[in-house]
């Protein structure tokens, strides 16, 4: 979900997280699918990735220290509100909006940003090599903003959740979730590097798959996707105003097999125990 380097072995000492962001991408079912309400966008990550090599998640990355020193010009909810909503504060809430924004752009090519406070662009394929770049880190977030003189839009993401990586494990993160609205006209794509397959689904669909073995969800993924299934529409996403707990979930490994707990896990179990159970 963050990294492109050797999977780092688990370790028993903690190891500090690391600042990440998320974002659920939402859009309303076509009229012609037979199951209305929402559909989210997913990617199943290249195996032998650092983190969540293989599994099925949400676009999102780490934070780059180019996020918090960014100086972009920003539509929306201030950078004070978004402190407040995320229990921290305000410069890593404006790191980790950058973060959000630039992730999503890198890892689909959706660009939460327009040429004004009140815009979204509307075709993202002309901005293919300066994607390219922030994704090799040859060009950072704000540059590209200001060189192509572009708003970033904070009012189109809405805070949505907070989940730690448990301790024990060699990599951590402390990832922000967000949603936001598949801007129109925008096509959300797998270039990028680090996917093997894109797609759009309900959440009710994606929860299916997973129960019948088609794709691995951590466990973040997957109550994110359950709580998603009760929404009708995209509108009803933005208009909830959900509280955000820190969720650290508990790694359990002086058992057979390796499990976490956290809030809400029981359908997680109810089909035993999960392929990234028995990894090394």
């Amino acid at each position: 979900m963050v990294s492109k380097q050797e999977q780092a072995p688990r370790d028993s000492t903690d190891v500090a997280p690391k600042d990440a962001s998320t974002v659920i991408l939402i859009r309303d079912a076509a009229a012609d699918v037979a199951a209305s309400g929402i559909e989210v966008f997913l990617l199943r990550r290249v195996k032998g990735m650092a983190f969540a090599g293989g599994m099925t998640v949400f676009p999102g990355g780490g934070v780059d220290p180019s996020d918090a020193e960014a100086e972009v010009d920003w539509a929306g909810p201030s950078v004070d509100w978004w402190a407040g909503r995320f229990s921290t504060d305000a410069a890593r809430a404006k790191a980790l909006v950058c973060a959000a924004v630039r992730e999503t752009f890198e890892e689909c090519g959706v660009l939460l940003a327009g040429s004004s406070a009140d815009t979204v662009v509307a075709d993202t394929s002309r901005y293919s090599q300066s994607r390219t770049q922030l994704e090799n880190r040859e060009l950072s977030f704000s540059d590209f903003l200001k060189r192509e003189n572009l708003v970033l839009r904070a009012d189109l993401l809405r805070p949505w959740a907070n989940w730690i990586t448990p301790v024990g494990e060699g990599r951590r993160y402390d990832t922000r979730f967000f949603v936001a609205a598949a801007p129109h006209g925008q096509i959300a794509d797998g270039a990028t590097s680090e996917a093997e397959e894109v797609q759009w689904q309900s959440p009710a669909a994606a929860l299916a798959h997973w129960q019948g073995g088609g794709s691995i969800l951590l466990p973040p993924t997957w109550s994110q996707l359950t709580g998603l299934s009760a929404f009708g529409s995209v509108a009803e996403v933005l208009a909830a105003e959900p509280e955000i707990p820190v969720i650290l979930p508990t790694l359990i490994t002086d058992e057979e097999q390796l499990r976490v707990e956290f809030p809400g896990q029981d359908g997680y179990y109810e089909a035993g125990p999960h392929p990234w159970a028995s990894r090394d």
